[in-house]
Parts: C-alpha cells; sequence; structure tokens
C-alpha cells in the first residue's frame, strides 16, 4: 500500500476526478468538493484519485495540492483519498516528468494519467514510450472523447502497441457524450482494450462523479466480473502498484 493512501474499503475507486476546489475547471470551492464527496459515496465508491489538470492553462503544484488533499481527508474522514494529475502531453510537461517521474504519478505508484492533444497525434507513441523509460506506465484518458481517435480509431492499437493503458469516462459509456463516443467506448470494451472507468467529473450537475450506471452498462456487454475489475479490482492493484489484473 502507497503511503499517501488509507487501507481501502471494498468499494468503487475513481482514479480520475477533479475534485480539489479551485485548483483547475473542476470543483470551484470546498462546498462543491464535499457534496462532490458525498455524491460519490452514496454511489459506492470509497476512494478517489484527485486529478488536477497539468497543461497551459492550469499550473500543476505537487506540493500545494497535496496538502489540500491533506486537508481534504481531514474534512471527508469516511472515504480515503490519493493525488494524481491530468498530465498533459506538452513539452514543458515531458522534460519535467522525465526528470521527475515522481511528481506526477498516482500516488507512490508508477502509473500516471495522461491526456492526449486534440490537434495532433504525431510522435505521442514514443514519446509516451519515453516516459516509459522513467518507469512511468502510462495510462490515456477518454480516448472516446479525443476526435483525432475517433477519427483514426487503429492508433488505440499503437498506442496499446506501446505499452499504453486506457481509462474510458463513465458517462462517455452512458450516453452524455454522444453516441460516437459512446460507441467507441463499447468497441473498445468488447474488444478487452478498457481497464479503467473513470469519472473525469468536474462538480455535482453535468459532469458527477457517478461511477456505478457505468459499470451497469459495462457489465451488458462484457459481464459483471469483468465490469468490477474496471472499477474496482484495476483501480486496487493501481493503488498497490500492482500489475493489473487481465482477462
Amino acid at each position: 500500500m502507497n503511503s499517501e493512501s488509507p487501507e481501502l474499503k471494498n468499494g468503487m475507486i475513481d482514479i480520475h476526478c477533479h475534485l480539489l476546489p479551485c485548483v483547475d475547471d473542476g470543483a470551484k470551492s470546498w462546498d462543491i468538493t464535499i457534496e462532490m464527496c458525498r455524491m460519490a459515496q452514496q454511489d459506492g465508491v470509497t476512494h478517489i484519485v484527485a486529478t488536477p489538470h497539468s497543461n497551459y492553462e492550469y499550473r500543476y503544484d505537487r506540493g500545494l495540492h497535496a496538502a489540500i488533499v491533506q486537508e481534504l481527508r481531514s474534512r471527508v474522514p469516511g472515504m480515503s483519498f490519493s493525488l494524481g494529475c491530468d498530465f498533459h502531453l506538452s513539452y514543458e510537461n515531458i522534460e519535467d516528468a522525465m526528470d521527475h517521474p515522481e511528481l506526477y504519478a498516482i500516488g507512490d505508484t508508477r502509473y500516471i494519467l495522461v491526456e492526449l492533444s486534440e490537434y495532433s497525434t504525431f510522435n505521442v507513441a514514443q514519446t509516451l514510450y519515453q516516459l516509459q523509460t522513467t518507469g512511468l506506465v502510462p495510462i490515456i484518458t477518454h480516448p472516446e472523447r479525443n476526435p483525432l481517435i475517433l477519427g483514426r480509431p487503429e492508433s488505440l492499437t499503437e498506442f496499446a502497441d506501446a505499452g499504453c493503458l486506457f481509462q474510458i469516462t463513465a458517462n462517455s459509456l452512458t450516453g452524455f457524450w454522444g453516441k460516437t463516443s459512446q460507441r467507441m467506448c463499447e468497441t473498445m470494451l468488447k474488444k478487452n482494450m478498457v481497464h479503467f472507468i473513470a469519472s473525469d467529473a468536474h462538480g455535482v450537475k453535468s459532469r458527477p462523479p457517478i461511477l456505478s450506471a457505468a459499470r451497469e452498462k459495462a457489465a451488458k456487454i462484457v459481464g459483471l466480473a469483468e465490469a468490477e475489475k474496471l472499477v474496482v479490482s484495476n483501480p486496487a492493484a493501481l493503488l498497490n502498484d500492482m500489475d493489473l489484473i487481465r482477462g
């Protein structure tokens, strides 16, 4: 168990959530943060990974964000929390991650959430391989919402062959982001290309921290045991810095 996370309870784990107040385009206040936690807990989530953006618009400050997570633990003692980030593949981010991979990983693990550009996938596979030379394991976030991947779905195989994992968004699978994204989620599930379902929540209304509806939808496609892996077993393995449960 990594040192950032208390002992996990038996429940769903959300590895991608913009929960921290006033640090990016997610929760805008502590009241919203607390309400997001309440909603997640009511939905059956017992652990949330707080993942502030690290991109051109929002500066990622590991020390500051870790302090906020610590305060979150004191305010919401009924849940457990880890810190990661929503890592954008910018030149500055990549350079810093090569030197300090631990600053961007989830907790004390080797896993990192990576958000691909919506404008270019040129040389991305090579860049992701570079990150892996530091010991990091890239998890590509919401590929089903990336217009370039939607236009060229075969690139998923290229990224998988480069050693990447995939996280789809819960409400993409249930239709919030449109039929095209929903169909890609369904296809990825059928091809056993999904490793995590996460909320990518940004608040309490249109993008809430809810996983159960997507778990139920996934269960209709791949069966309950496989669906549970995507919101329970695989995230638990991640938090313990273990290899994922496959197949």
